[in-house]
């Protein structure tokens, strides 16, 4: 298989032919190219609404995929167009998958959190190699004690993001408290690996504002995965939703 892909915002209605879904998402994840699209749909009307789960072809009649341009290109993305289009019911009607989808969602969390700061962690490690060698007044440019002071910065968040990282992994394996601990993992790790590229490209001085330097592609990845997964704002507050924070602070 090419791979399988989760669409959202789809209307689902049975038939006699079985299940025939609607609606269209933006932004799936190489939604141009996957085999088979894993799809939750809404069913029932207003009086019956629940989620359903569905798999669909990526040659379904009805079906049209278009690839958008995305801000980072190592992630395609393409627009996802159903249109009357045959689709194969995973599990029960009864509206059973909206407690699995948030546990994915939790586990989905903390699998993006530990990429995230794999990333933030590499980016910080070439910044300090660059700054080793590059000279400047005849000395290395990070022999400054203001460059080792903001690289000092990022290594500590980069530091408490990979230790939250850690945590979420744990979480999820174990189903404790998951789509909590993923959120906020992902929040945090997401802030390091975006002060890590931003400090990377501003350190490397003008060649990291080019395309010729890859240090560019780690900001485009800080910068896409807070628009598909994010924002950071969004993550903490819905994890603080379903910690109840202020429910608690409230009493």
């Amino acid at each position: 298989m090419g791979g399988r892909r989760a669409v959202r915002g789809v209307q689902a209605r049975r038939t006699d032919g079985g299940w025939r879904l609607y609606g269209q998402v933006e932004q799936v994840l190489d939604g141009h190219s996957a085999e088979l699209l894993l799809v939750a749909a809404h069913a029932g009307g207003f009086a019956r609404s629940r989620v359903l789960l569905f798999l669909v072809r990526g040659d379904a009649a009805g079906l049209t995929r278009v690839r958008q341009t995305a801000l980072d290109a190592t992630r395609p993305q393409a627009r996802v167009q159903l249109r009357d289009v045959a689709a194969e019911l995973l599990g029960r009607d009864d509206g059973g998958a909206l407690p699995a989808l948030a546990r994915l969602g939790g586990t989905a969390a903390a699998c993006v959190a530990a990429e995230a700061v794999g990333a933030a962690g590499r980016v910080l490690e070439r910044t300090v190699e660059y700054v080793g060698q590059r000279q400047q007044f005849g000395r290395p440019v990070g022999s400054f004690q203001a460059v080792k002071h903001r690289l000092a910065d990022v290594y500590v968040r980069v530091r408490a993001a990979r230790s939250a990282a850690y945590y979420a992994a744990w979480a999820a394996a174990r189903e404790a408290d998951g789509e909590t601990a993923g959120g906020l993992a992902l929040a945090q790790v997401l802030e390091a690996l975006r002060s890590a590229a931003a400090e990377g490209i501003q350190l490397h001085g003008g060649i990291g504002f080019t395309w010729e330097h890859e240090v560019h592609l780690y900001f485009k990845r800080a910068a896409g995965d807070e628009l598909l997964f994010g924002p950071v704002h969004r993550l903490r507050a819905h994890a603080a939703d379903a910690a109840h924070v202020f429910e608690e602070a409230g009493r």
